[in-house]
């Protein structure tokens, strides 16, 4: 059933990684399986087996060509480092060429207790892997790079952490989980030749075309091309009212992916310095930090490539800051494309940033619902529409704001039903609202009752069409089932 495995990462040095089996669980039970991903896999569906599938997934059974191992990495958490941190739960099985050529890691996450576990149990309790798996296939279909959700299976097992619950598996499939901070693991134990060929194995698997840029600029070239990735990513992240809630070093992907759904959320009432992630208590990772979170990433990333990129010492720093101030500008035009298309802007016009900081100042004042807000716009290119100003709790700022928008709108020379439509085709009317993941998540592991899980899963595959019955899922959250608070679940 599983496609060849091409064992690229275990072909490494070994002290790339640990070997480990994953460890067998008592009672594994598939509760999820995307088949439209498998199939892109190269997956043989025709012999899929239910009862064999579970196996595989909670690693009870390595698949024929598997090589499981546990990747090393390092990672600034909440901006302190540590040296040593790795695949505390997670195996990487081996990677897969996909239909359309690309290669992709296969990863188990809550395989067990891995020699990076520092004292964990290297389990996963069902709640997180079923919001990942949620998280990350919505964020699929609304166009964020993101890795995805293979299968889920339960252990028939319990894990511990605030209170007993169901431990699950998740498979995990990403472009690569080359992270910032595996470059930090080996460059802070001054190890050039281990960055190099990161390095290079990052060229060859996501930025290609840099294998044919001159040597001597070759590695400043991969601080520009994952900056402009970050920029892309954060900016889609920015335009959801998405809320990652721990970027740290360790969860930034080189490959440009959003990677480690923890305690995620998406914002509701529009407020930039919103935070979820019950661990962020200084709100390090809130809303609007996260561009310059992804900044301040990326510039350890650079450190770690500075012998690279220059043998002069002082040359090299001072190419990659001119490399990471780059980013400020890289990211405003990536988040002001976002905004400009959710705003149903086409052309760029001088004051577009002014009509956006005043449409978000709108929101606040108004604590409008972030998603519906763009999503209602739509219906007010000529007229007031009571969907929209029902959303505002006070409506002196929008109602000022939108003869501006229409007076730009104007100079579109666009019809009003194209501009609605276009509109409709980027702004999503149903997300993963965070009652809802809840309320799913409850049901799985307080009851068994994956029927939530699977309706919420199936309103989510077709965010931006409107599912007739289905209102109750575009709704913000009424004040007795708010979530002010979400977990990582490690």
């Amino acid at each position: 059933m599983f496609p060849a495995f091409t064992l690229r990462y275990a072909r490494l040095p070994e002290h790339f990684f640990l070997r480990f089996d994953p460890v067998p669980v008592e009672a594994p039970r598939l509760v999820a399986f995307n088949r439209p991903l498998a199939e892109q896999l190269g997956f043989d569906l025709d012999a899929f087996d239910e009862h064999q599938a579970a196996e595989w997934f909670a690693g009870n059974t390595v698949p024929e060509g598997a090589e499981p191992l546990a990747q090393a990495y390092a990672g600034h958490q909440f901006g302190h480092f540590n040296p040593r941190l790795g695949d505390g739960r997670a195996v990487l099985l081996g990677e897969v060429t996909d239909r359309a050529g690309r290669l992709r890691d296969i990863q188990l996450k809550g395989a067990g207790m891995t020699p990076f576990s520092r004292g964990a149990d290297g389990r996963a309790p069902l709640g997180p892997v079923l919001r990942e798996y949620l998280v990350s296939e919505a964020m699929h279909v609304l166009g964020v790079p993101t890795t995805r959700a293979l299968a889920a299976v339960t252990t028939g097992e319990r894990v511990f952490r605030r209170v007993p619950e169901p431990g699950a598996v998740l498979t995990r499939v990403a472009a690569s989980h080359l992270r910032v901070g595996t470059f930090q693991y080996f460059a802070a134990r001054d190890d050039r030749e281990a960055v190099r060929t990161l390095a290079d194995m990052a060229i060859e698997r996501h930025y290609p075309q840099l294998a044919e840029v001159d040597e001597s600029e070759r590695y400043l070239a991969l601080v520009e091309a994952v900056a402009a990735a970050q920029a892309a990513l954060v900016a889609k992240w920015m335009g959801l009212g998405f809320i990652h809630g721990v970027m740290n070093t360790d969860n930034c992907s080189i490959a440009g992916e959003t990677i480690d759904y923890g305690p995620c959320a998406f914002m509701e009432a529009y407020d930039p310095v919103k935070v979820f992630s019950s661990i962020d208590e200084g709100g390090r990772y809130a809303y609007r930090n996260q561009p310059w979170i992804a900044q301040w990433n990326l510039a350890r990333f650079a450190e770690t490539l500075l012998p690279l990129i220059d043998d002069d010492q002082e040359q090299a720093v001072e190419k990659a800051t001119a490399a990471i101030k780059a980013f400020e500008p890289r990211y405003e035009a990536e988040w002001l494309a976002v905004t400009r298309e959710k705003l149903g802007l086409m052309q760029e016009e001088q004051d577009d940033r002014a009509l956006v900081d005043a449409f978000l100042e709108a929101l606040r004042a108004g604590r409008a619902d972030f998603t519906l807000a763009f999503r209602h716009l739509s219906e007010a290119i000529e007229q007031d529409a009571p969907a929209l100003l029902e959303l505002f709790e006070t409506r002196e700022d929008i109602e000022a704001w939108l003869p501006r928008w229409r007076d730009r709108l104007a100079r579109e020379e666009v019809g009003r039903e194209a501009v609605a439509e276009r509109m409709r085709a980027v702004n999503p009317l149903y997300i993963p609202r965070n009652h809802r993941v809840e309320e799913a998540l409850a049901a799985a592991a307080e009851h068994d009752d994956f029927g939530p899980f699977e309706t919420l899963r199936e309103v989510l595959a077709a965010p931006f069409t409107e599912q007739p019955g289905r209102e109750a899922y575009t709704r913000p959250a009424p004040p007795s089932e708010a979530v002010f608070r979400t977990f990582c679940g490690t």
